[in-house]
């Protein structure tokens, strides 16, 4: 015995490591099962036109005759491909290889015989567990009409209908969102069979022996309450006798608390579900998107930012642990998230590849705690990806180095301002980052217009920087708190003003000197 239970564990290991393996049971795990699979869709479209082919084909068939071929394929052909899509879901439902493996690792750790009857019981409860699944019972149903011979069988084709529920996302979902109101829907339907028993009781006493009434029996007393506590009230049966009358009034009455309580229960389920469902639809677009950035907070500076990212088309993801600044930015028509962009589970949730979708992450928060916060876990995540953070005091910039941040922006600085600038061109940013940190001649400087230069100069056009071969990028206005690039020759020069100028080093020195005499 010890001989064949150490060969039943070598071959689960063997299969358990094997490559094509574990390669053809992911496939079969993501066409069947995995909706972010992006050949899935395909799958689920093909077995629905199968179903409603083969229902078809059905309801042709009650006043008409069908072609052998029509039948062959209907009876054969559908019920052989529903029969491996079944026992392809029955191969991937549980891993027969892990329970022995487990088994094989639990007993060396306990110095203890590998238990082969254990690992029967517990493949067999998980096959069974399974097999006796709502869907799984479906699918067998559906498999039915292969029997064609037997002609009752053939009506199982009907139940070919409800595995629609496998492949439609949106039946999923509906419910998905009724499984939540599970105790709600258990004391409505007690209530509403009390009310039919008893008044299907009460009926039966009342009319049964009555000559003119058209309830004889207690099968029919059943039809006509589930009709009136409906509120559908066909009249094909009804009550003739004045007691008979009266139960028929209590059975409306209770027939439309039912059809209230049942109204309510709906809308409840999908209000309380609806935000949910927004999510998950933002989620699932948002993985389809590519080198999208990704707002960390969403205040002042980030509404800023987020506006100049798109006007220039790029995609823009707002994540905020704040339910009203989330509501904000949806707003002002941007995506986002109400998830804490400081914690793992956010970006998980999102089932993206920082990677592979995301360009840059701008952690904007006015708060230098959560901006590191935010760094760190987004760090841990993702070694290369680009972090761009918001400083807010300058005694905290060497914490924001250490947690990983790529470029940080300082607002009282004047390179700041130039960068939230830019920050929506990439290739432009990159440039002035490359400028501002270049070890070679070229430089980009910072000149302060003083009282001294402004005794000389005026506006821009008495500047003269195209004589001492240097490029005037922009100005800061101190007034209006903007930067102007490429200012016209008749812009006002303000003390308090900032020229950004760019060219070498020593052209910008004699240009400086220039203006201070």
């Amino acid at each position: 015995m010890k001989v064949f239970n150490r060969f039943l564990v070598d071959i689960a290991y063997k299969i358990n490591t094997s490559v094509w393996y574990q390669k053809k049971k992911r496939f079969v795990y993501n066409i069947l099962e995995n909706d972010e699979y992006k050949y899935k869709k395909y799958f689920d479209i093909f077995m629905i036109i199968l179903i409603f082919s083969s229902v078809s084909i059905l309801i042709y068939e009650v006043k008409a005759s069908v072609h052998d071929y029509l039948n062959i394929f209907n009876s054969y052909v559908i019920s052989l491909i529903f029969f491996v899509e079944y026992i392809l879901r029955f191969w991937i439902s549980s891993s027969v290889t892990k329970v022995i493996i487990n088994q094989d690792e639990y007993s060396d750790l306990l110095s203890r015989d590998f238990d082969l009857l254990f690992v029967i019981r517990r493949i067999v409860k998980d096959k069974l567990e399974y097999m006796f699944s709502p869907k799984a019972i479906i699918d067998l149903l559906a498999i039915m009409p292969f029997f064609h011979e037997l002609r009752l069988l053939r009506i199982f084709i009907l139940f070919r209908v409800f595995k629609i529920f496998r492949y439609a996302k949106s039946f999923q979902t509906f419910t998905s969102v009724l499984a939540n109101k599970k105790f709600e829907f258990f004391t409505l339907a007690m209530f509403a069979s009390m009310v039919i028993f008893v008044s299907s009781v009460l009926i039966y006493v009342m009319e049964a022996n009555n000559p003119d009434a058209k309830i004889t029996s207690l099968y029919e007393a059943f039809y006509w309450s589930i009709v009136t506590i409906s509120t559908v009230g066909y009249g094909d049966v009804v009550t003739v006798s004045k007691e008979g009358q009266f139960v028929a009034i209590l059975v409306i009455l209770a027939g439309i608390s039912v059809m209230a309580f049942t109204t309510s229960l709906f809308v409840s389920a999908f209000t309380e579900k609806l935000e949910d469902i927004k999510e998950d639809k933002i989620i699932q677009d948002v993985s389809k998107l590519n080198r999208l950035y990704i707002i960390c907070g969403y205040e002042q500076i980030a509404k800023e930012v987020a506006k100049k990212l798109i006007n220039t088309d790029f995609q823009v993801l707002v994540l905020d642990s704040c339910p009203q600044r989330t509501e904000n930015a949806k707003k002002d028509g941007l995506t986002a998230l109400n998830y804490n962009p400081g914690t793992v589970e956010s970006y998980k949730k999102l089932n993206i590849s920082l990677s592979i979708h995301v360009k840059a992450i701008l952690c904007l928060r006015e708060d230098d705690v959560e901006n590191v916060y935010t760094a760190l876990t987004v760090r841990s995540i993702n070694k290369d990806i680009f972090i761009m953070s918001l400083l807010m005091n300058q005694i905290n910039r060497s914490k924001l180095i250490y947690s990983g941040v790529n470029e940080i922006l300082y607002d009282k600085e004047f390179v700041g301002l130039v960068a939230r600038e830019y920050v929506g061109q990439p290739v432009a940013f990159e440039a002035i980052h490359t400028i501002r940190s270049e070890s070679g001649s070229i430089r980009m400087e910072e000149i302060p217009i003083t009282e001294r230069v402004l005794k000389n100069f005026g506006l821009v056009e008495e500047l003269k920087n195209t004589k001492f071969r240097v490029v005037i990028l922009g100005i800061h206005k101190k007034s209006s708190k903007r930067f102007l690039f490429n200012p016209i020759d008749s812009t006002l020069l303000e003390s308090g003003d900032f020229l950004l100028v760019i060219g070498n080093y020593m052209f910008i020195r004699e240009f400086n000197k220039y203006l201070l005499k």
